[in-house]
């Protein structure tokens, strides 16, 4: 029922989408590893997902719980459930449900057969950085943030910059041209140093670098944009709309727009790659988030501070180039998808 409801050219491009087979494998690849990656909490937790405690159920996956609790002889503050005594006592009298890894991005795990950073085993899959973390649970959170993050400036410098463009095109003359001069002297700004100096008058976070890298990375699609509308204001079909006197908002949105966009979606994939390669870039020079957030990027850093545990390395390195892989094969199939020359 979907498919005959659908018009001609969107089931033209699924078909041709489809037929881009590393395309689509990697589309559904990804999808898979961004659904998993975002119940982290689930997956990767130092606390259990469930507790039975005296006939009682409970969900610290979900709720915190002081350790009185479980028993008059512990102290109301935030239980601990790696403790021995807190989980001896819990499992006196019922039983503890935990997490496929049994820590968090931030667990600091004891009694490690070697100094850290220790070498992958049972206990930690993927082995641990130089401040005892665990990498498995550290690569979880980072893809999902990193993921995010992307998703995120993708999404809202795509809306700036195909405004941007819509206005440059639409009306040109004195507006394209300023708006032009003003494009060339704001991308050749140094965007490093800046974020330095950002970085010493505020500590980064996820929205305040978001927020600064918008400041920059709108201007990847105005020009893809502004040239469909150069093209498109001149189309006899927008002449008579003006002639109608439709207003120019709608002639933008509802006429041209539509046709712009197929050009620009081309082009998403492609720009998610570089919105998370730019997180994981300035994680590992220092100037992205805070210290201890888990992060590709600080993965990296990792692996390069420490040569003798070739392990971290190893890892940020599939990680990395696994994700940004499967986007641009992800991107090459949307391109296919979008070109009229492309049969399927």
């Amino acid at each position: 029922m979907t498919t005959m409801t659908m018009a001609p050219i969107t089931r033209r491009r699924l078909a041709i989408f489809r037929a881009h087979r590393r395309g689509a494998w990697s589309l559904a690849i990804f999808t898979a590893l961004f659904v998993l990656c975002l119940s982290a909490e689930f997956l990767a937790n130092d606390r259990p997902l469930l507790i039975r405690f005296n006939d009682q159920f409970y969900a610290p996956v979900l709720r915190d719980y002081s350790e009185d609790t479980f028993g008059d002889d512990f102290l109301p503050t935030e239980a601990d459930y790696t403790d021995p005594q807190l989980a001896a006592a819990i499992n006196a009298h019922g039983w503890m449900l935990w997490p496929a890894i049994p820590f968090r991005y931030d667990t600091v795990i004891k009694n490690l057969p070697v100094p850290a950073p220790a070498p992958p085993s049972l206990r930690n899959l993927l082995g641990t950085d130089d401040q005892a973390r665990d990498v498995l649970a550290r690569v979880i959170y980072g893809f999902r943030l990193s993921v995010l993050f992307g998703f995120t400036l993708t999404a809202v410098s795509s809306v700036v910059g195909i405004a941007a463009g819509a206005v440059q095109g639409f009306y040109g003359g004195l507006t394209d041209l300023l708006f032009q001069r003003f494009i060339e002297v704001w991308s050749g700004m140094p965007q490093l140093y800046l974020l330095i100096i950002l970085g010493s008058i505020v500590t980064p976070t996820f929205w305040t670098l978001l927020v600064f890298l918008l400041l920059f990375s709108w201007m990847a699609l105005t020009g893809v944009v502004r040239a469909e509308f150069l093209r498109g204001r001149n189309l006899d079909y927008v002449r008579a709309a003006q002639a109608l006197g439709v207003s120019n908002g709608a002639i933008m949105a509802r006429h041209i727009l539509p046709n712009a966009l197929v050009a620009t979606l081309s082009f998403l994939p492609f720009t998610l790659s570089g919105s998370v390669t730019v997180l994981a870039s300035l994680d590992f020079l220092g100037f992205g988030l805070p210290p201890g957030s888990p992060s590709l990027g600080e993965l990296v850093a990792q692996g390069k501070n420490n040569l003798q545990a070739p392990w971290l390395g190893m890892t940020a390195f599939v990680v990395l180039g696994g994700v940004l892989t499967l986007l641009i094969f992800i991107g090459e199939a949307v391109r296919d998808a979008f070109d009229p020359r492309k049969q399927p």
